[in-house]
């Protein structure tokens, strides 16, 4: 009975404790997370070091052949140059909704917002239908005289980096629109009424209360360019390859399942090595507007 009791008031303790409460608020989050991300992401590491002993071949022959360093390095350089151009093109979209009338602004928003539900193979196969030699370019082009040749405007580097940039321009302009929504107008209205210009408004003002938002656009769009698959393999060329496309050689055509599986560890190991230097010199608190201390 004395036992009973002391039981009883030892739960009674614990659920009135602040931090045992909260846990069981987020215990099926983790619970989850560990279903859904922690336990495949283990089971890929431990079938990269068991093949069927502990072994670690498929890395050593990962880094001691030039070809996966040459095609690690395309795969970053791409990510890197379609991360660029899709802030280029997607900071003046957002500082424009900004500015814009309401009822303008919603329709482009849902306009963007509506471009997530169309198919990513519908988006890639009209870029092949206007890039291709006998694609609107090219006719455009014949045209207007300006080219006596169709161009080579598929399967190459190009090709790749205009269809990332179609689809992850999106992801860039809603974080740096949202940033620009928590910017007080009147602060620009101040530095032009001290005598700086609309240029040195921006540059001095605008821009760098946007920067959080182009960081945190910047980093989703640079993660998932890094493992990007889709229109690397439409649109791509056999020459700019990005490891991706390996992976997918690997388990589909090789069924090396261990090697494909060390290959998207180091991807893995490459994206959390950027993730780390991002937080070194630009701090993660940078991505919700705080600032690095």
């Amino acid at each position: 009975m004395n036992q009973t009791v002391t039981l009883n008031r030892q739960s009674a303790i614990l659920w009135h404790r602040p931090g045992f409460r909260q846990f069981l608020l987020v215990s099926p989050a983790l619970i989850a997370l560990l279903i859904l991300f922690v336990y495949p992401i283990a089971g890929i590491l431990v079938r990269s070091l068991f093949s069927p002993d502990f072994t670690f071949k498929h890395y050593l022959y990962f880094f001691q052949n030039p070809l996966y360093a040459k095609v690690m390095w395309i795969t970053i350089q791409i990510s890197f140059l379609s991360t660029l151009t899709s802030v280029l093109v997607g900071y003046p979209v957002a500082y424009v909704l900004r500015r814009a009338r309401p009822g303008l602004r919603n329709f482009f928003l849902l306009v963007i917002v509506l471009s997530f539900m169309i198919s990513l193979l519908v988006r890639n196969y009209s870029w092949i239908i206007v890039l291709q030699r006998n694609g609107v370019i090219n006719l455009l082009l014949k045209s207007f005289g300006l080219i006596d040749q169709p161009l080579i405007l598929l399967h190459n580097k190009f090709s790749t980096m205009v269809g990332m940039t179609h689809i992850f321009t999106p992801y860039i302009i809603f974080p740096i629109y949202s940033v620009m929504m928590g910017i007080d107008l009147n602060l620009e209205k101040a530095a032009q009424n001290l005598g700086a210009t609309r240029w040195q408004t921006f540059w001095r003002v605008t821009f760098p209360l946007s920067l959080p938002g182009i960081g945190a656009g910047a980093l989703l769009v640079f993660i998932m360019a890094l493992g990007f698959f889709i229109t690397p393999a439409l649109l791509g060329g056999r020459k700019e390859l990005m490891l991706s496309n390996l992976i997918e050689i690997q388990v589909v055509d090789l069924l090396n399942w261990p090697f494909a599986s060390a290959m998207s560890v180091v991807l893995m190991v490459v994206t959390l090595i950027i993730f780390f230097i991002y937080n070194r010199y630009l701090g993660v608190e940078r991505l919700w507007g705080g600032v690095k201390a």
